[in-house]
Parts: C-alpha cells; structure tokens; sequence
C-alpha cells in the first residue's frame, strides 16, 4: 500500500450468503470491531440484504455496495438491477465483471465496460473485477490477458471519472479455492495494471487508483499482502462472512 498516493479500501463480498436476518448479525459485529479503521470499509451484500445492510450502518464507517447492476436504466430485463435503482437506495458502490459473474453467467469483457459506464454515469463507484485462469497463468500470458481486461473495461472512461474506479485482481484459480497467488506474484500483476492505467491516463492518474487483491485474502496472509507497494486493498470472500476475519483484515490496511 502507498496511502499517500491513495485510498486504501476493503471490500466484503459476501456472495450469495446471508438472508436479511442474519445480515443484521453480522452487521452488528462487524460495526465495533471495524470503527476505529484507517481505510475505507465496504459491504457488498446480496439485494436482499442492501435495505438491511443500510440502516445498520448508518452513522457507521461502513459503505455499502451490491455485487453487480445492469446497464440500462431499465426495461424488459428480468431480475436485473439497475445502477439508478442503487443509487436512489443509497448503494454506493458496486462490483462489476466478478470472476463468477463470468464464469457461470456470461459476463464479457464488453458487458464489463457497459455495466462500469452505467455505475459511473449514476454515481456509483465500481469495483472492476480482472484476473486469469489457472491455465492462462502457466501459459504464461497473464499480464497481456490482465491488460486486456484493463483497457475494455476502460474504453470511455475518462482521466475524471478513474478518481472513481477501484480495480480488483482475482486471479480465478485463487478464488474460493483456498489457494492464493503470492504477495510477489500479487504485487507484480496489481504493477502491470498500474502500467496500463498509465499508459492509458497518465502516471498522476494511474497513482491514485485503488487495486485490490481479491484472491482469497485471510486474516492470515492479509498483512504480508497489504505489505506490497501496489496492492491497496482487498476484496474478501470467504473471510468476510466471519466479522473477527475481516476485522483483522481491516486492521492490517489501517496500518
């Protein structure tokens, strides 16, 4: 992390876990343990759980954000959100283009691009989803694939609208799976990102965005990771459902 050049951020996506009820449980654990913090503290939480999650943190550190919009405003798309519908509940953030999404429903990396412009143009701060397959890592073609992902999910997105972009590496064969890239090998793709932000918008505004780690990130490994002069954050999993775990975790980015 370099907190003077920018927001160190951790995000929680809880996937599909959680019913509203058991949403405020958590919630309330999670307030005391995490007020005190030194980087920002974001919850995204299934749809059901996004009136629950904002009136439990209100007047709370915790932002609250949804784990995917479409991007139109609306029409015929059944069981769609849309950015405008987030915005007017008070959702601040939101994440786009998840490994998951994906992999098991067709995101693209042209969809990823719509659905960021269509957070943007409501005022919402996407979390961009980027990261490999296992197979793509020992073909070694990673960082051109990353690259890639970066510069569509980009295309239209202007130098003033990146002060509100947060990029999330996940590289998939990480994610759930118990395995996790190395702090080195974290550190050295969040630096590829950084280069193509550069070369897209400047090194002032490459400096200033937020890349998370996203590829199962633990109370264990959160401080060797957040150690690393590129990765500015995490998006958590799994340990984001236990508020002890992700308290450490936030606790670790306060440092």
């Amino acid at each position: 992390m370099n907190k003077s050049l920018r927001k160190a951020v951790i995000a929680g996506n809880w996937k599909m876990n959680k019913t509203p009820a058991e949403a405020k449980v958590l919630i309330s654990e999670l307030k005391e343990k995490v007020k005190d913090a030194n980087c920002d503290v974001v919850i995204c939480v299934p749809y059901v759980d996004l009136q629950v999650a904002l009136e439990e943190t209100k007047g709370t550190n915790i932002k609250v954000g949804a784990q995917n919009c479409h991007f139109e405003k609306s029409g015929a798309f059944t069981a769609e959100v849309s950015p405008i519908m987030l915005k007017e509940m008070g959702v601040e953030y939101v994440i786009i283009g998840h490994s998951e999404r994906r992999t098991y429903f067709g995101e693209t990396d042209v969809t990823v691009n719509k659905r960021t412009l269509a957070a943007l143009s409501e005022g919402l701060i996407p979390i961009v989803c980027v990261g490999e397959y296992l197979e793509q890592r020992e073909q070694g073609v990673t960082e051109e694939l990353v690259a890639m992902q970066v510069k569509i999910a980009l295309q239209g997105v202007t130098a003033e609208q990146m002060k509100n972009v947060i990029i999330a590496y996940e590289p998939v064969w990480a994610i759930g799976t118990g395995k996790t890239a190395t702090s080195e090998q974290a550190n050295e793709v969040n630096a590829c990102i950084r280069n193509t932000l550069k070369k897209l918008y400047g090194e002032s505004v490459a400096n200033g965005v937020t890349i998370q780690y996203g590829g199962s990130m633990n109370a264990k490994n959160a401080d060797e990771l957040l150690s690393m002069e590129d990765v500015d954050g995490g998006l958590i999993g799994g340990a984001s459902l236990k508020a002890d775990d992700f308290a450490v975790i936030v606790n670790a980015a306060s440092k």
